[in-house]
């Protein structure tokens, strides 16, 4: 059984989310997100697109209902006993399997969290457990509470992450000598995600991004690939993945025709990120680090709101598809306060149309600031030395 943390690790776990359930007066969760399931039994599946729910009671009762084929996935990467399959037919009604299963666990009359606030939960069966339970039980929003434990990192949390970092350097070392004009986007991205999986990492919650040309400042993954032109600019972003646990790098290169004014950009952007790896510590607040971003830029000369993004960074755990963002996002003035053990992956996305560049890392809080995880080179040429 691939079980990925000592069942010792993983009973602690569900130790503190029962203590936080007593400390907000509930008598159970209803978990829908399938980072919380995995983070607290081991429960590895995509499952999570259909009906599913794993109930943990506050005297420490599991129980997962989903579909048969994830019965299979829960037997082998977990150690959940008791499961409970929904069949599926054309009047099938998992949410009323789910109030019998809570019935039987006493739970009428309850006040149970619920994690509304899941991609494994569609707004229509939302509706449906919301109908199904009314008059049951009372439901309280607990969409945080395992997400909140999640952001700071055990040392065996860690040491997934320190993989992770390899993998991800190890895949953008694999991929640099094919980054020169003519190229095709294709060969670099399965140069990326062939060394990833090769090594025995996993497949990340998100597509990688590649975009060149026009491209180049987009962002996002889009069908569709192209060759790199002799004058042209590439930005990746992508992830090593060990585990489930992600560890991002962001980076734009320039080939062909050297251009100054993007160079002068990239270092800005270095220097930012810089100025947000000193923020980001023990103490301080995201919103800080965020600041801290703002400031480089406007001593360069970019105050305009224009020639940066809204959010420059966001916190990296064990997360499944539809992505890898994973809560907090660094924003502006955003409350929560920076903890050893918490892992962010930061970009600095500096924009002055029509050029882009976006160098992006990884970094671990310590007890006295932060570690950079990834060692590959931080550079606007593509060349490893």
């Amino acid at each position: 059984m691939p079980l990925h943390f000592s069942t010792d690790e993983l009973a602690k776990r569900r130790a503190r989310t029962i203590a936080e359930l007593a400390k907000r007066g509930l008598d159970g969760l209803l978990m829908f997100r399938q980072e919380s399931m995995y983070y607290l039994t081991g429960y590895d599946t995509f499952g999570y697109v259909f009906f599913q729910c794993l109930y943990l009671g506050a005297d420490g009762t599991l129980t997962l209902l989903a579909r048969a084929p994830d019965m299979r996935s829960a037997r082998y990467t977990s150690m959940i006993e008791d499961l409970r399959i929904w069949e599926d037919r054309p009047d099938a009604k998992p949410e009323e399997e789910l109030r019998r299963i809570l019935d039987a666990h006493r739970c009428r009359g309850r006040r149970l969290g619920i994690e509304w606030d899941a991609y494994g939960l569609t707004a229509a069966n939302g509706r449906r457990v919301a109908a199904a339970l009314e008059g049951f039980c009372e439901l309280a929003d607990a969409s945080d509470l395992v997400t909140r434990q999640r952001v700071v990192k055990s040392p065996a949390e860690i040491a997934y992450v320190r993989r992770a970092a390899a993998l991800a350097d190890a895949a953008l070392l694999e991929a640099i000598p094919l980054i020169r004009p003519g190229a095709w986007e294709g060969d670099i991205l399965a140069a990326l995600q062939g060394t990833i999986l090769r090594a025995d990492g996993d497949y990340p919650g998100n597509e990688f991004v590649i975009g060149s040309g026009p491209a180049a400042g987009v962002g996002r993954y889009a069908s569709g690939r192209r060759r790199l032109g002799e004058d042209d600019s590439l930005l990746i972003e992508f992830a090593g993945v060990f585990r489930h646990y992600h560890s991002c790098l962001m980076r734009t290169f320039r080939v062909g025709i050297p251009d100054q004014r993007l160079g002068e950009m990239f270092a800005v952007a270095l220097d930012a990120l810089e100025a947000c790896r000193a923020a980001l510590r023990p103490g301080a607040t995201v919103g800080h680090v965020f600041a801290a971003h703002v400031r480089a830029y406007e001593k360069a000369g970019f105050a305009s709101p224009d020639n940066r993004v809204n959010a420059c960074g966001y916190s990296l755990g064990t997360t499944f598809s539809p992505n890898w963002m994973d809560w907090p996002m660094v924003y502006r003035d955003n409350p929560v306060v920076i903890e050893p053990g918490m892992v962010f992956f930061l970009h600095m996305v500096l924009t002055e149309a029509p050029r882009n560049v976006a160098p992006g890392e990884t970094f671990l809080v310590t007890e006295t600031g932060s570690e950079r995880l990834g060692k590959a080179p931080l550079t606007l040429i593509p060349t490893i030395a």
